[in-house]
């Protein structure tokens, strides 16, 4: 008999089952990553208006530094997102008011309040 090379019937069966399993268990962990992406998106948004009107009032600060009072500019767009910055009594809250498509549908949130200090 010659010596024979290749798999068996048996062997590329095995493969493929370990791949099916393999594959069953890998994919529904990465189709939710575009939906956290999303998530992170949004959450990125709401820090970069916080840290625009945290700059806002540094910049009046610098410029006028009897400053008591601190009014916002809105909207303010950051990057595909766009929020308002509203200050009530020294309480600063930004919110994120429009963007991409998909974002009114994510389950991040969209809002953050904070107290600036002199």
């Amino acid at each position: 008999m010659k010596n024979q090379k290749g798999f068996t019937l048996i062997e590329i069966i095995a493969v493929l089952v370990i791949l099916g399993i393999l594959a069953a268990v890998a994919v529904p962990r990465f189709v939710d990553m575009q939906g956290e992406a999303r998530e992170y998106a949004v959450e990125g948004a709401v820090a970069a208006l916080a840290s625009t009107a945290t700059m806002e009032y540094a910049k009046a600060l610098l410029t006028t530094p009897s400053v008591t009072t601190y009014t916002p500019t809105s909207p303010v767009v950051v990057g595909d997102f766009s929020g308002t910055i509203a200050n009530a009594a020294g309480v600063v809250t930004v919110t994120v008011t429009a963007g991409p498509d998909w974002w009114t549908s994510s389950i991040a949130t969209n809002a953050k309040s904070f107290t600036l200090y002199e």
